[in-house]
């Protein structure tokens, strides 16, 4: 029987990051001594006090549908960590509790955009947002994140892409891929400019709690009341308390937009798992702890390895401010060892020197790879010695 899948998904481009962990993975299981550094999520079990409220609330018989938005309970203790991290004051019917982070944004992105319409995305971006506008049927948008600039983009940039169609713009504050930082001063221009020309602005805020030295987040949304109207923020507990399987994020902002991700979830998800939702209220209301011990072995990681890293030959890098990935130039460590690009150079990485990383290609910027470090610091070390020991064995050959 031949089978005809759908213009959307065969359009689609495989997740790179998701690929190549799958690949180191199958290379270990063959028993090949492999150091994964793609795996975009804590090394650290998700903490004691919500694992009890995760079991607590299954014995106490919460095994039911809940809302489509999610359980009030958990909109209020989302609703309390807005007012007490950024000051910012919603309503319930402000929030809507999704099944990841991913999934609101998916959602958001549906009910948002008609076909032709426009998103601007700065690279480098995370993997999944040109994927997801395209989906939605928009068109991504791209404007050049430049190493000079730390990979951030400006106004007089935007300016020159935003047409009739543009719709919205996507800010990553803390960055996936290159952990990196926009300031208040920053945000402000962009925010000015979104407000001049009627962009929405969609700021994804999922690493906010992995901030390292003296930086600072802020959210666009907490600048002024006019960008908190213009916003939809997007978090979740994934990464701030190492929650990645339990798939819990939400979004913030829009009274409209959030009814219509509320209605679109009634027909796709029904709601987010009951059990992660009580988990995700804990993590909220409960002790903080454990999240400041992650950020701080995160910290402590980055000091130690970041010399290291740029000390390869070819290799240049722009330090990160937050989330837990590195993300290097490699280009002229492909070009000494012989690559003719760096996507080559990665492949030759793990079947060689048995390191796994992503190639830069899956994040709109081929000339670089991501690292990431949410894994032991003795891996960290064998891995970046391997990386370079690669480099400099194929340079004198």
């Amino acid at each position: 029987m031949a089978i005809n899948l759908a213009n959307r998904v065969m359009a689609l481009t495989p997740s790179t990051t998701l690929a190549i962990t799958a690949k180191a993975k199958e290379l270990k299981e063959q028993g090949v001594d492999v150091i994964g550094l793609g795996a975009g999520e804590p090394d650290y079990n998700t903490p004691q006090h919500i694992l009890d409220a995760a079991a607590r609330s299954m014995n106490e018989g919460h095994t039911k549908y809940t809302p489509s938005a999610g359980l009030p309970a958990l909109k209020k203790a989302i609703i309390e960590k807005f007012e007490r991290d950024q000051g910012l004051s919603y309503k319930l019917n402000e929030i809507i509790v999704a099944n990841g982070a991913k999934h609101a944004l998916y959602t958001l992105f549906q009910v948002l955009l008609n076909e032709g319409d426009e998103v601007i995305i700065p690279t480098p971006y995370w993997v999944s947002y040109p994927e997801q506008v395209k989906l939605a049927g928009g068109v991504p948008v791209y404007v050049d994140g430049l190493e000079s600039q730390q990979f951030k983009v400006t106004p007089q940039q935007l300016e020159t892409v935003i047409t009739e169609k543009t719709k919205a713009i996507i800010i990553n504050s803390p960055s996936n891929p290159t952990g990196i930082i926009y300031t208040a001063e920053e945000l402000q221009e962009l925010g000015k400019l979104c407000l001049e020309k009627n962009i929405l602005i969609v700021s994804d805020e999922i690493y906010e709690k992995l901030i390292y030295g003296d930086h600072k987040h802020v959210s666009i949304a907490q600048l002024s009341p006019e960008l908190k109207e213009q916003t939809i923020v997007i978090n979740g507990v994934s990464k701030s308390h190492s929650m990645t399987g339990w798939r819990i994020g939400y979004a913030a902002g829009n009274r409209a937009i959030i009814e219509a991700m509320t209605n679109l979830a009634s027909h796709s998800t029904s709601n987010p798992t009951t059990t992660a939702q009580y988990a995700s209220i804990a993590a909220y209301n409960g002790p903080q702890e454990p999240v400041e011990e992650m950020r701080q072995a995160f910290e402590h990681r980055l000091e130690v390895i970041y010399d290291k890293l740029v000390s390869i030959p070819g290799f240049t890098c722009v330090k990160p401010q937050g989330a837990f990935y590195l993300y290097p130039n490699a280009k002229g460590a492909a070009e000494i060892t012989g690559y003719p690009n760096v996507d080559a150079f990665v492949e030759a990485l793990l079947v060689e020197a048995k390191v796994a990383v992503i190639p830069g290609s899956g994040f709109g910027t081929p000339d670089n790879i991501r690292l990431s470090y949410a894994t032991s610091l003795n891996q960290l070390e064998e891995a970046v010695a391997r990386i370079k020991n690669f480099v400099e064995s194929k340079r004198q050959a």
